[in-house]
């Protein structure tokens, strides 16, 4: 089973870099791996990298910045490569053999086996069609977490943080984390990540994994370990990511991706959290902004014009 790689990264090329030298210390290396970028500043250099000895390292840049416009731009070009090499009967019998792809984002952390144990988990188990990985730790919620932090982690030198994304059973998941998440070949060539959910594309894992269940079901694996360090560069603005918390649920739900249900719980915690956060100051984290992008949200829910995209008016 082929075994690929897509990352979309902007303002962190020292970040993939160093993501690169664990993607090449696998114990079931890539095939090949997508960097995508929205302009050349956002990528690293692979030259004399020894990955590229024995994967294809694609450095791409995509029509524009966003999370999902990024990955998109990762899909098809891996699609036109696949769709290239079935030009002799060799290639085209390579190509129908089983493939997945990878997406990590550009600040985690995988253990060597996490290739590996994604492998054995797709062809072990043909109903299954996408994956999430466990969680070690978690920085997005906190301060972020450094490269030591994370190689503290992954040597088994701290204990595993409390996330959802942890425990040692696999289990059926209706949501793959973005941060670390995987899809079969079937999914990968009928499924694209939502172009309206911009920027950071707040939930637009829930969203690809809603459609992605139409052919299988996802689970959580816990073979596969990370760490996910919330670097907080190249994040969006507190206003941004507070509309996009009522926008982007709400979006969802009119699409039929997301439960209504669902989207109140999404929409009423983070309302609740940053209207709680606001009474004092927060060196981490604008809970401020964030309320006053909910408020804005609301305000265009009663005009009719909320949409993810106005963020990028805000």
């Amino acid at each position: 089973m082929k075994r690929y790689v897509i990352v979309a990264t902007k303002g962190r090329p020292a970040e993939t870099a160093t993501l690169l030298d664990f993607l090449n210390d696998q114990e079931a290396p890539p095939h090949a791996v997508y960097i995508v970028g929205a302009s050349a500043a956002d990528l690293p250099r692979i030259d004399g990298h020894p990955l590229c000895a024995t994967a294809a390292v694609k450095l791409l840049i995509a029509k524009s910045s966003g999370l999902t416009t990024q990955r998109n731009a990762g899909i098809e070009a891996l699609l036109a490569d696949l769709h290239g090499e079935a030009g002799n009967a060799q290639a085209n019998a390579q190509s129908e053999a089983r493939w997945f792809v990878s997406f990590f984002d550009d600040d985690f952390r995988p253990h060597r086996g996490w290739l590996r144990g994604c492998e054995t988990l797709f062809e072990e188990n043909a109903h299954v069609i996408g994956m999430t990985g466990q969680l070690l730790a978690d920085g997005v919620k906190g301060g972020g977490l450094t490269e030591a932090d994370a190689l503290a982690w992954l040597s088994g030198e701290r204990a595993p943080q409390e996330h959802w994304a942890t425990g040692a059973q696999r289990r059926e998941i209706g949501c793959a984390y973005g941060c670390n998440m995987a899809f079969v070949d079937r999914v990968i060539r009928q499924c694209r990540f939502d172009e309206a959910l911009p920027l950071y594309g707040w939930q637009e894992d829930y969203d690809f994994t809603a459609r992605a269940l139409a052919h299988g079901t996802a689970v959580y694996e816990p073979s596969c370990l990370g760490v996910h360090m919330g670097v907080k560069s190249g994040r969006t603005s507190g206003v941004r990511l507070g509309y996009s918390q009522i926008a982007n649920p709400v979006y969802l739900a009119r699409k039929h991706t997301m439960k209504r249900g669902r989207a109140c719980n999404f929409i009423s915690r983070n309302l609740i959290s940053n209207l709680y956060h606001s009474f004092s100051a927060n060196a981490l984290f604008d809970y401020r902004g964030r309320l006053k992008g909910n408020l804005l949200a609301f305000f265009d829910m009663v005009r009719g014009t909320i949409h993810p995209q106005r963020i990028m008016e805000l």
